[in-house]
Order: C-alpha cells, then structure tokens, then sequence
C-alpha cells in the first residue's frame, strides 16, 4: 500500500495543481463572462450564467482530475457514472431541478426583467431579482414576495411596464334628458387638459351602455404604465371630468327603483286582515264556543 502510494504521489500531485488551476481559470471565466454579459443582456443573467459557465468548468476540470489519478479510470466510465448520478439526483431533488430548468429559460427568453411591474399568480409587485430558484418580488405594500420560477413559467405573466404607457378607462353616467354627444366633448376636453394623460394616443368617451337611469359613457386615455404614476393620473382625469361635467350642467342622476305593488299588497295597505303583504292568507280565527245555559240544560221547566 505505501509502495501504491508513493507510486501514485505524482499523479495526485498533477491532479491537485490541475485542479487549483481548473479553479482559477473557473473564477477567471466568470469574471470575464459576467462583464460581457453585463453589456448585452440583465444583471440576473449575467450573474446566474456566469456561474453556471463558471460551475460547469471546475466540473470537467475534477473528472479530469480524476482520470489523471486513477489511470484505469476511463473518461467515458466517468461521463456514465455522472450520467447515473445525475438521474438519481433529479428524481430526488425533482422540484429543485425544475425551478432551476424554468430559471434559465426565463433568463434566456427574458419575458420581464428587475425593475419590472408585472402580475403573475395572482401576485404584483415590481421585480427585484430573477435567480437560479426564484423570482422575487417587492409588491406595491412594501413587502417581499417570493414566486418559484416553475410557477412564473407555467403562469400567464402580465408586464405592466413592458411599454411606456397604457390605456385606463372609468365609466360616466349621464341623465338620458341631457346632450349625449356635448356630455363626451367635454369629457375629451377635461382629459386632454391633465396632467399625465398622453396626447398621443389623444383620450376618447363613447357610449358605453344604455343603463337603467343613465346614459353610460367609457372615458378612455392612455398614460405612464408605472403603478404610482398611473393612479395618480387617473384619480386626476376623474376629478377633472367630474368638475367639467358640473360646470357645464350635466347631471349625474340616482338609479331609479320603480316599485310595482301587487294585489296583495295593496289589499295588505287598506287593511285586509286576510290578505298578508307577502301575498299569503292569514289562518282563520278561532270561532268562541258556545256555552249558553239554554243550549245545553235539558232539565224539566219549572
């Protein structure tokens, strides 16, 4: 055994000083791959393919290593043996596995990046940080949220910021005695006069629904798709309208409840003791008994 031992210090020797050099090289190439990455493509990508390269290098760097110490250890028995370990290791951490799969893919397709708002598993928030496991999420109260990637992949994603601005909209409902098409000239000009509200696509208000008691008008402009900005606009477009609306006479009428009174109903107002408001019948009174002296006493007449 000392005789093998001694025999093999040179190999294990060459396989140490490949090893710290398969490292080093490793932490090179990530250092390098993180800035080039860095100039085309996110941060998160860049950090989390960087490592993966980095990982993977170090990794063949050991197998080489390995063939190196033991010679009778071929590199195709060596790429089997990781093959089979790296089955046993996928069934037993399936879930990690998968998270990590729909990470790089969300990193190589990049459907949203950090710094992005989006809505995905009933979840919102602004994006924060897309890693190897997880997507996080700063949400609009201030708190943390962490979504598993495999989760984010197999959802719908809704990216609110993906461009510059969107549409909003509020309904308006008008008397039907009052001007339909005054009502959405003014509504127009009281949203071309906000602040935040894009000329370009320019605001619009059409018929929307012809209601009960009001004529229902769709204001629609388009502003910033950040969060905090677009509700402030649209809180401003609102009071805008409103105060547009009252200037120039246009009312907002109540909803009208007409109340139709049925039979009973009526029979039930003007006191008919039979008759209930809901439409059924009162039980029959009880009739008193009779217990007259001269009904019931047969005795003989004095």
């Amino acid at each position: 055994m000392w005789s093998t031992f001694v025999d093999a210090l040179p190999r294990l020797g060459a396989a140490a000083v490949l090893v710290a050099a398969g490292w080093v090289v490793s932490r090179l190439l990530r250092l390098g791959l993180h800035r080039g990455f860095r100039r085309r493509r996110t941060p998160s990508f860049s950090q989390v393919m960087s490592k993966v390269i980095g990982w993977a290098v170090l990794t063949l760097t050991v197998l080489l290593a390995v063939a190196v110490t033991f010679p009778s250890v071929r590199p195709v028995n060596l790429l089997a043996g990781l093959g089979f370990f790296s089955l046993a290791v996928g069934f037993a951490f399936q879930d990690i596995l998968e998270n990590t799969l729909a990470g790089m893919l969300l990193l190589f397709r990049q459907p949203f990046r950090a710094g992005d708002q989006i809505e995905v598993v009933d979840q919102s928030g602004t994006v924060t940080e897309i890693n190897i496991r997880e997507t996080r999420l700063t949400t609009y109260d201030g708190e943390s949220l962490i979504i598993p990637n495999r989760d984010v992949y197999k959802n719908v994603i809704r990216v609110h910021t993906d461009f510059d601005v969107h549409r909003l909209e509020f309904d308006v409902g008008i008397a039907y005695e009052n001007d339909v098409r005054h009502a959405t000239a003014a509504i127009v000009d009281a949203l071309c006069a906000v602040d935040g509200v894009a000329a370009d696509p320019a605001p619009v208000a059409l018929v929307h629904e012809l209601g009960v008691s009001t004529v229902v008008i769709r204001a629609m402009f388009w502003t910033t798709s950040r969060r905090a900005g677009s509700i402030v606009a649209l809180d401003a477009a609102i009071v805008a309208v409103k105060a547009r609306l009252d200037r120039d006479g246009i009312e907002f009428p109540a909803n009208v409840v007409v109340l139709q009174a049925a039979p009973s109903f009526q029979a039930a107002i003007h006191g008919d003791a039979g008759v209930t408001p809901a439409g059924g019948l009162h039980p029959p009174a009880k009739q008193p008994s009779s217990n007259s002296t001269g009904d019931h006493n047969h005795g003989p007449a004095r």
